[in-house]
């Protein structure tokens, strides 16, 4: 019987200097980066699934397509974050992922962002289909939400905080 794949993946990070604005917080732009830099690295962790592998050997990989992201809480220098991920949904050429940044206790939620990538074909040049390995993983481990309006999604959050 093959292991069962955790739908939502954790890991946590520190807050750095240089990426932090005059106030101590984490810019907002640079939340994106510790997202994503998250999500890869949870891959790699909890799926074994090397993006970068895949890329060199196979000729595949993302690219996002949109993203939207809603902001809580500041996070502050030096501080030890959580952010968890989960996949949200998929299409054939398409994977929705959900990140939540926390502080380290999980008790404050800082940041949500909603990201949509695009699967690509780097050697054919164009978007691709994925194939049915992808579709097995993705249909192992998503997470549907009660919607898939981000601004709903954001409210939802907003009230769980109260």
């Amino acid at each position: 019987m093959e292991k069962e794949l955790p739908k939502i993946l954790e890991s946590t990070a520190t807050v750095r200097f240089q990426d932090c604005d005059p106030n101590r917080h984490l810019n907002n732009a640079r939340f994106i980066h510790y997202f994503i830099n998250a999500r890869e690295d949870q891959v790699k962790e909890y799926y074994d699934f090397d993006l970068f592998k895949l890329a060199a050997e196979e000729g595949i990989g993302w690219f996002i397509t949109q993203s939207q992201i809603a902001f809580f809480r500041p996070a502050m220098l030096m501080e030890e974050v959580v952010i968890q991920s989960k996949t949200i949904g998929f299409t054939d050429r398409k994977l929705k992922v959900e990140l939540l940044m926390f502080n380290r206790d999980k008790s404050s939620l800082k940041s949500v962002m909603w990201a949509e990538f695009t699967h690509y074909n780097f050697v054919k040049q164009k978007s691709e289909t994925h194939d049915q390995r992808l579709i097995d993983m993705f249909s192992a481990v998503v997470v549907p939400l009660e919607t898939n309006i981000f601004e709903e999604r954001v409210q939802q959050l907003r009230n769980l905080r109260h």
